[in-house]
């Protein structure tokens, strides 16, 4: 019985281990723009019923279930992403944007294990980028990585470039010369999650589909029409420092129980030893 018990609290501090460091990362990136908290959900590994009772027509009225059943403890069974929108704050910066929808997300290409793909992001902080080729220019993310247009890469010429906006409506406007006309040269490409939870953290405040999955169950476009974003804002991180803190409290706790029970495992097996 020692031996089981031992095992079922290894099992459980292991991954309890895991949520710990699933709130860290939420609390370092608790002021990151646009960074969505995690959280980890766990599920019961296999469980044993030991049936030691008399047969049924023999035994006594009972309310509880025959036999015992025994555990092997529990596993992180997935660690989901949180889109709630987070606080907006004001930046005034020209590429600043926020989605004004849970689920909304820009696309990006970028890299997964040497394969390009198209990644996912709420974090609308962008830049301009030299694409190389006379005063071409490319609307990136903070990594570098091609923000993508309805079109592809939205890219364009800088020259004589004065103003840089994007429309409610996600199209990115440019203003010559000073002159009162604008000129549309993209419209960034929005995409809905509508089953966020399916969605892949890969870092950098970014998701991507996971290969066993299809794209289609989960995303679907967004018509550019109506407000769809707010230029000149930043969203937020939406980690709660109240809420990771009494989850930290709550895993630390049942992490101690844990280590109380290998120790009390242990003596057991120790006075079992000591028996002559």
């Amino acid at each position: 019985m020692s031996f089981r018990m031992t095992s079922l609290a290894t099992t459980t501090m292991n991954q309890l281990q895991q949520k710990l460091d699933t709130i860290g990362h939420n609390l370092a990136n608790s002021n990151t723009a646009g960074y969505k908290e995690r959280q980890a959900e766990f599920s019961d590994i296999l469980s044993q019923q030991i049936d030691n009772l008399t047969p049924a027509n023999q035994a006594g009225p009972r309310l509880s279930p025959d036999g015992i059943r025994q555990g092997i403890g529990s596993k992180l069974g997935a660690i989901n992403n949180k889109l709630d929108m987070g606080s907006i704050q004001k930046s005034e910066r020209e590429l600043d944007n926020v989605l004004l929808q849970e689920n909304h997300l820009f696309q990006v290409q970028a890299e997964h294990n040497g394969v390009e793909e198209v990644q996912y992001t709420r974090d609308g902080i962008f830049y301009l980028h030299p694409t190389g080729t006379g005063d071409n220019v490319m609307l990136v993310t903070k990594e570098g990585q091609p923000i993508l247009g309805q079109n592809g890469p939205i890219e364009f010429s800088a020259y004589q470039v004065t103003k840089i906006q994007m429309d409610d409506d996600g199209s990115v406007l440019v203003q010559r010369n000073n002159q009162p006309e604008w000129e549309n040269v993209g419209i960034l490409a929005l995409t809905e999650a509508v089953l966020p939870r399916s969605l892949e953290a890969v870092g950098d405040n970014q998701f991507r589909v996971p290969d066993e999955l299809n794209e289609t169950d989960i995303l679907q476009a967004v018509a550019p029409e109506g407000q769809l974003l707010e230029n000149g804002a930043v969203e937020m991180s939406n980690v709660s420092i109240q809420d990771q803190m009494t989850e930290m409290i709550n895993a630390q706790r049942s992490y101690q129980m844990n280590a109380r029970t290998v120790t009390m495992g242990d003596e057991m097996q120790g006075l079992v030893n000591q028996l002559r």
